[in-house]
């Protein structure tokens, strides 16, 4: 059974995270570890960095499993 796409939003980003095809490879929580933390329920907290800080890190997920959106000022959240 496939897994739902989780998303997660934050001012200026949106993050989502496609469980269904993640290879667990760590990148994420090893690069930015205040936003990603798979101990928490809400494992994705965007809001902790920088929308760029996170996209920079979202962009080295090798599966493709997360992906961000980088919002303009005017684009709600």
């Amino acid at each position: 059974m496939a897994k739902k796409l989780q998303t997660y939003e934050a001012p200026g980003i949106v993050v989502t995270f496609d469980p269904n095809i993640c290879t667990h490879s760590g990148r994420c929580v090893r690069g930015l570890p205040e936003v990603f933390d798979v101990k928490r329920t809400r494992w994705v907290r965007p809001e902790l960095a920088t929308p760029e800080a996170v996209a920079a890190q979202v962009a080295k997920c090798p599966s493709g499993a997360l992906q961000a959106t980088l919002l303009r000022p005017a684009d709600p959240v």
